[in-house]
């Protein structure tokens, strides 16, 4: 397991290499961002956007997705994976805002978890990136990137990874290392052929060492 001043080391050349990086589902207001992130599981961010470039002219607030039959909502949406799933997660999130929120995304972690389709992850983007709420997200890059390091153990459940992560790293820094670590595993260590040979992290990352080993004996 890596040190205080190992983790330390991870952040700063993440930073370095990922100043800017941020969410890159589009979205203009909470309510987008709540659709996409629902949207993007098990799919990639790009495939959402593609798909919401058209979804969001369409449907501009939760009682549009309401006044709609499921067939065409699903139609609208088949591109995406689970889109059959999705819809009916989509329609009865929508009601459940209108009837019990106004309309409006709730702010509160708790209160997204409520909703049809939104479980820890989809909680934590949202409050963090739509309400600037402390959170660290476990999505498959965050993940693996955590245990390729070993900050995290190898057998540890998303749940514990998350709250590993909340406990080694300041609260203050929670939403930017989330992304941060999105983006080092969605664009550096990636889960079929990680650069491990120009990682700056390589000296610490236990898995770049094995793989970096195994490589030389091939």
């Amino acid at each position: 397991m890596l040190t205080k001043k190992q983790i330390d080391t991870v952040m700063e050349e993440m930073e370095k290499m990922f100043p800017r990086a941020e969410c890159e589902l589009n979205h203009d207001n909470p309510f987008e961002l709540l659709v996409a992130v629902v949207l993007s599981a098990q799919c990639t961010d790009n495939l959402v956007n593609k798909v919401t470039k058209d979804l969001f002219q369409k449907y501009k607030a939760p009682e549009d997705y309401i006044n709609v039959p499921l067939e065409e909502l699903q139609q609208d949406i088949r591109s995406i994976g689970l889109y059959r799933n999705k819809s009916k997660n989509i329609r009865k999130m929508c009601q459940t805002l209108i009837e019990e929120y106004d309309g409006q995304v709730p702010v509160t972690k708790q209160e997204l978890e409520k909703l049809a389709g939104v479980g820890r992850k989809t909680a934590n983007v949202v409050a963090s990136v739509a309400f600037h709420e402390p959170a660290i997200a476990v999505d498959t890059h965050v993940e693996r990137v955590s245990k390729r390091l070993g900050i995290c153990r190898w057998k540890d459940s998303v749940l514990e990874v998350e709250k590993t992560l909340m406990h080694k790293i300041p609260k203050e820094e929670w939403s930017n290392t989330h992304h941060r670590f999105i983006f080092f595993g969605r664009y550096h260590c990636k889960a079929k052929a990680p650069q491990c040979e120009i990682c700056p992290l390589l000296d610490i990352c236990r898995e770049g060492k094995k793989r970096i080993k195994k490589s030389s004996t091939l």
